[in-house]
């Protein structure tokens, strides 16, 4: 994943080449004017080559697939215009992409928040450029991605025009037919103008929509199972006789809107043959079904009757898919099928793809067609893997594609277990899985909301997959409690890690080993405005802020389970920790005073269930908070115990043990002792821990095996076996 970079005018940063979205975005206020948004493909020289390089809401698709108009957002407070970019589709004689945006009603100085953000397909923001000095420009140019040395970069160009959209495109060498355009550079009044997806379809960009409602845990997976066996096949009827009309030759084709209609034709067999259809010329769909052992495979033939595209190949027994195919013009779509056992394969009109639902999980094995027709979205997908960790490849073709198999974009391309989430534009798309010799499940979600800039009125932030988010503090210079119920995406445990405000990392904060997938943690702990954090390896995730007044206090003993932040309002004291569950899992506890924000160990079981003991520190000009780290489904119990029960060494007791943690007391003068760890290849480390007064770590007066000096007052043994301390002086 890519941190984000958030850069000013003129500054330029490489991005990944790639499939990449920008979003521009601006909040929404009153009387503001509306923007248009649009892309400009320019060559060398910065012109466009013709009226197919401008990109905008009326004509949305520049005819590489290259760059893509794919909607508009509305999340309630912000509004926001989406493109898509295709890097490596983009032709050699494109050097630069523009993103440019007008307003007829109005100028930029009046559009509060404008903004562009580019996001990679994993939902990170890769680049984030905010205009800031716009005033009576009427087009803008935000900015422009461009070849530099073998990669791409973006740079935040900045640059306003007086004159409006009219004035911009003429700059680029568009031939505007009128000086003021209401919607958009109307360069080309034969095309047909694109339905607008409704406010909403498609969410507001990552930084600028703030997470709605409530969400409950997410409901368990269901486990992928491989489709039911088809049933045994039967020799097809006789086809009828198929009239002109229906084979769309002569002046009675009939056509589609993604292809020709004609009646499906349908041949059985055994063993290897030709077959050969008659039908109208356009794109296809040769669905297949086999029984028997042995490899089974179709071939697409050309006019030399050579193989041109395999369609199916497979060893799965019984099989069924579909794949596309192209009857070609003036001859018959020849077929070569070898098998050993009986087969069936049926010609399709391509209307005949499975469509996919919004929201809805579609499931197969084997090769599959489908074809969605919602707003640009993220399409997730599952695999199980096969036999012997087998290719799961799924590719995603335009209507105007179809005859064109090779120039489909590829979604998936993984071996083995798959589950991720990949861009899917704005329909109507045909999905294609070319390769899925196991169980697969692929279900249409639309674009999540990544991150915020205003705190919501309940505390909520929640969205779907790997993301990144920025939580506002609704009490600056107070900490607060931070719930949070994160479900893994996988095998692998999620992990939470902070960013700083160049979007690097400041360290993983939570993962789901030793923190579980449900609990509560102290969040700003010095008192910040905000907190960035990039979550990885999760299905679905909710946050909710809340006071840490709400925190449970520890004024006695308390169970749990799972990761629990506490309050303590008292005195220092030392606190006796252990598990209370079979359980084996992480099991730690840290004493936090914020606002300082200062951490300090107190006591780690080790997954052993003997109790611990540890100091808690206490601030007296801050708020004392004890967080347990525990794993899910471990329990735990802990306990305040006095300052005078720790164990002391000094006068008359030259000697004192223990296991584990521990807390002693030296009563004596600075001395050398004998330290004793017994705990098999780790016995030679044992750290001992100098404790002030308010029982915070000074320092480390010892580290391993022999003798040391030791000081007066408390100290912190971090044993992991028995362990004995003999005063020698």
């Amino acid at each position: 994943m890519c941190a984000m970079t958030i850069i000013t005018k003129g500054a330029n940063t490489p991005v990944p080449a790639g499939l990449l979205r920008v979003a521009v975005c601006r909040r929404k206020a009153a009387g503001a004017p509306a923007v248009e948004v649009s892309a400009l493909l320019l060559d060398a020289v910065g012109k466009v080559r013709g009226d197919a390089d401008l990109v905008f809401h009326s004509q949305p698709v520049h005819p590489s697939g290259a760059v893509r108009h794919i909607g508009t957002g509305d999340s309630g407070e912000q509004l926001a215009q989406w493109l898509e970019l295709d890097l490596p589709r983009v032709e050699p004689a494109v050097q630069r992409v523009l993103i440019a945006a007008s307003c007829d009603d109005g100028t930029f100085g009046a559009v509060p928040g404008l903004a562009a953000q580019t996001v990679a397909p994993d939902g990170t923001i890769v680049v984030h450029y905010e205009v800031t000095d716009a005033s009576t420009e009427t087009a803008f140019v935000l900015g422009e991605f461009y070849r530099r040395d073998g990669q791409w970069k973006f740079r935040a160009v900045g640059q306003g025009y007086d004159t409006g959209l009219a004035g911009l495109a003429t700059d680029f060498g568009i031939v505007v037919a009128e000086p003021r355009v209401s919607r958009g550079p109307v360069v080309n009044p034969g095309v047909t103008k694109v339905a607008e997806p409704p406010a909403g379809a498609i969410p507001a960009p990552a930084a600028a929509a703030a997470p709605t409602g409530p969400a409950g845990p997410a409901a368990p997976t269901a486990p992928i199972t491989p489709a039911a066996p088809t049933a045994p096949i039967t020799p097809a009827a006789p086809a009828a006789p198929i009239t002109p009309a229906a084979q769309g030759s002569g002046g009675g084709r009939a056509l589609g809107p993604f292809g020709p209609e004609f009646r499906p034709w349908s041949r059985s067999g055994r063993g290897s043959r030709e077959i050969a259809a008659r039908l109208p010329a356009g794109p296809v769909i040769v669905e297949a079904e086999h029984e028997g052992e042995g490899l089974f495979g179709i071939d697409v033939l050309d006019a030399d009757k050579q193989p041109d595209r395999l369609v199916h190949n497979t060893v799965r027994s019984p099989y069924r898919g579909r794949s596309l195919a192209v009857a070609p013009e003036g001859r018959r779509l020849r077929l070569r099928v070898e098998a050993q056992g009986a087969w069936k394969v049926t010609v399709l009109p391509v209307s005949a793809a499975r469509p996919i639902a919004p929201g809805e999980t579609v499931s197969g094995s084997g090769r599959e067609v489908l074809r969605w027709d919602g707003p640009a979205g993220d399409l997730q997908g599952r695999f199980d893997g096969g036999r012997n960790a087998q290719l799961f490849c799924v590719d995603a073709l335009d209507p105007g594609h179809l005859t064109a198999l090779h120039e489909g974009r590829l979604l998936f391309n993984e071996m083995g277990r798959v589950d991720k989430t990949v861009p899917l534009s704005r329909g109507p798309v045909f999905v294609t899985v070319k390769d899925g010799e196991g169980a697969w499940r692929l279900k249409a979600l639309p674009i999540p909301v990544l991150t915020t800039t205003a705190a919501p009125a309940d505390g909520v932030y929640q969205g779907r997959r790997d993301a990144v988010v920025t939580l506002v503090n609704p009490w600056p210079g107070r900490p607060a409690l931070l719930e949070y119920d994160i479900c893994g995406a996988g095998r692998q445990a999620h992990t939470v890690t902070q960013l700083d405000e160049y979007g690097d990392s400041d360290g993983e904060w939570m993962n789901g080993t030793r923190h579980g997938r449900r609990g509560s943690h102290l969040l700003f702990a010095r008192g910040q405005e905000r907190c960035t954090l990039e979550i990885r390896g999760t299905s679905k995730w909710r946050l909710r802020v809340r006071p840490v007044e709400e925190a449970p206090l520890l004024k006695g003993p308390v169970e749990g389970t799972g990761s629990t932040l506490l309050r303590y309002q008292g005195p220092p004291t030392l606190l006796r920790l252990f598990r209370t569950t079979e359980e084996a899992g992480y099991l730690v506890a840290h004493a936090m005073n914020p606002p300082r924000g200062q951490s300090a160990l107190v006591a780690d079981t080790d997954t052993r269930r003997r109790p611990v003991v540890g100091p808690v520190w206490v601030d007296p000009e801050g708020l004392c908070c004890v967080r347990v780290q525990a794993g899910d489904g471990v329990g735990w119990r802990v306990e305040p115990v006095p300052l005078d029960e720790a164990p002391v060494i000094g006068g008359r007791v030259r000697r004192v043990a223990g296991k584990g943690f521990g807390v002693v007391r030296h009563t004596g003068p600075e001395t050398e002792m004998l330290v004793t760890h017994d705990y098999g290849p780790l016995s030679n480390l044992i750290p001992l821990i100098e404790l002030d007064e308010n029982l915070f770590p000074v320092r480390r007066v010892a580290r391993s095996l022999g003798h040391h000096r030791i000081p007066a007052g408390f100290l912190q043994v971090r044993g992991l076996g028995e362990w004995e301390l003999e005063r020698r002086g």
